[in-house]
This record gives C-alpha cells, structure tokens and sequence, in this order.
C-alpha cells in the first residue's frame, strides 16, 4: 500500500482536458490503471493555482479544480474514494483507494478566511501556505525578501490548528518556515528533500528537518531531480539517499514520499510515472526490513494524520 503525499494531476486535467484523461495509463504520471497497477492506497491531489493568475480569480480556480477532482478522478473510478479523514482512509475496502485534497499555496484564498473555511467544507485537508514566490500569507522559498509569516498568515495556521488541518511546509523560505513552526500544531513537508545532500532552496537543512521531527510531523520524499541531485539527473539510489539521511537524524517513523508527478517536467530514472513505484519498493526491500517500508510508504503519513 502506497500513501503519496503529493501529485499535481488536477493542474493538467484542467488546463490541458483536451491532452490528459485519467482513465488513459499513457496521459499522466499519475491516472487510475496506474494508482490501480501501482498498488495506490491513498493519493492526495493538489489544487495549485498558476501564479500568473491575478486576484478575483484564483478562488474560481480552485472551485474549478475541485469540480475536476470529482468529475474526473472519482466519478468515472468508483473504487477511488473521497478521503477527508483518518476513519475514511480506514474504511476503505481492499479494493478502493482514498483520494484527499489538498492546497498548495494559498493565494486561492484571498486574503479572506471564509474562503479557507470553504474549501475545508469542501474536502481540503492540507494546506501549503505558499508556492515559490510571497503572498498574503508568507514568503516562498525563491522570493528574494525572505521574510517570515505575516499576521494573516498567523490567522491562517490558527485556524488549520483549530481544524486540525496539516500546515504543509514546503515551499516556504527559512524565515516564514521557522515562524510557521513556532506555532503550528501540525507541521508537515508533503514534498520536500534533504539540502545536505543537494543545496537546492526547496530543500530542508538539517535543523529545520530536526524540528518537523520533534513537532511529530512528515516529511515526503519528493522524486523532482533536481532536488534530489545538483547535477539535476537522478536515480532510484539518490531517493534512498534522502530517505538514508532523515532516518539517521531519528526520523524513521517521520518519512514518507510525496512523488510531485504531474508537477515536474523530468523525472527520476525507474520513476518515470506511478506505475514504476514498485521499482522503488523493491529497491527499499534491498535494504530496509518489511516493517520499516511499510512505514516509509504508508504508514508514517497515515499515523500522524490528526484529523
């Protein structure tokens, strides 16, 4: 079983409906027969919005991805479930799998917190507070000015607290991360490698992968090369290599893998799509015991979830 953390089908299936189908195993890095050949059991879909979008429209535009979450993932699958809790993902049947929204970056809200509350009521569950660059809520991991959270953004985690909604870290710079864990409840980096092993700005140094462990949350493996390797080409062999460092800092019960497919133009080399992720089950096999991979592609996740 298989819990990924994050995909980013949802920006392809709407913006490019004429180029993508979910039932079509070639189309997607993520589609149903893959989820179904890949032995998915849970799946979380990201409503991401361009950042050339301006405001006004950008809560239209999540709205919009949702109806194409339902229209076109679960609709036409009725073994893929809606997910919106730990009880749902329990009672999936051998046969179904879970899929669960999420937010990544916040401007689809607007700077207007009846709009998180919307989406909540909606079925998201976790929330980015920013892509690359700043918003209302935060600076990103590339926004040149790298401040912290700011009194909205404050607002925001409260209410994921309150919720018991994860915060996803990810994409966030140093600043806002640290001001972000000072007082989030639920801290997680759905997508997110290590910057001792590849000094990319997405990546997490060392101490701040400390404190999501300490605060009990997870950090998802990514498989985008370029965070995996500075030459910008990857293997199998360099995901084992993040997932070898965030175990040897004490984080073996606090990994996962949060693929990004769909959000990323290359891709690792045995991983080019869902249905390799066996490639990379039997290479965890090689080296760790059966228990210890069943945490790292299920459990880890599927244990913190607090809501």
């Amino acid at each position: 079983m298989i819990f990924d953390a994050h995909c980013d089908a949802l920006l392809k299936l709407h913006y490019h409906s004429k180029d993508h189908s979910f039932q079509s195993a070639g189309d997607l890095h993520i589609t149903y027969p893959q989820l179904i050949s890949g032995h998915s059991k849970v799946q979380l879909f990201a409503i991401y919005l361009p950042s050339e979008l301006k405001p006004g429209v950008r809560f239209q535009t999540a709205l919009e991805m949702i109806e194409v979450f339902h229209r076109k993932v679960l609709e036409p699958n009725p073994k893929m479930k809606m997910v919106t809790s730990k009880a749902d993902i329990e009672a999936l049947k051998p046969d179904e799998i879970g899929a669960m929204l999420t937010l990544e970056g916040a401007e689809a809200i607007e700077e207007d917190l009846t709009k998180l509350e919307t989406l909540y009521r909606l079925g998201v569950r976790s929330v980015g507070l920013t892509w690359n660059w700043a918003n209302a809520v935060a600076d990103g991991a590339l926004e040149p000015r790298a401040a912290g959270l700011t009194k909205f953004g404050e607002n925001v985690v409260s209410y994921l607290n309150e919720k018991r909604m994860w915060t996803d870290v990810s994409h966030l710079c140093e600043a806002s991360f640290w001001d972000t864990m000072a007082i989030a409840d639920f801290p997680i980096a759905s997508h997110s490698n290590v910057h001792d092993l590849c000094p990319h700005p997405r990546n997490l140094k060392k101490d701040q992968i400390q404190q999501l462990i300490k605060q009990d949350g997870v950090i998802g493996i990514t498989f985008v090369p370029y965070f995996l390797n500075s030459a910008g080409t990857a293997d199998i062999n360099d995901v084992l290599r993040h997932l070898d460092y965030i175990c040897g800092v004490g984080g073996e019960h606090h990994v996962g893998f949060g693929s990004d497919f769909d959000g990323i133009s290359q891709t690792v080399k045995g991983l080019s799509s869902y249905k390799e992720y066996d490639n990379l089950v039997n290479s965890l096999q090689n080296y760790y015991s059966e228990s210890q991979v069943h945490q790292f592609l299920y459990k880890n996740f599927t244990d913190k979830i607090p809501f």
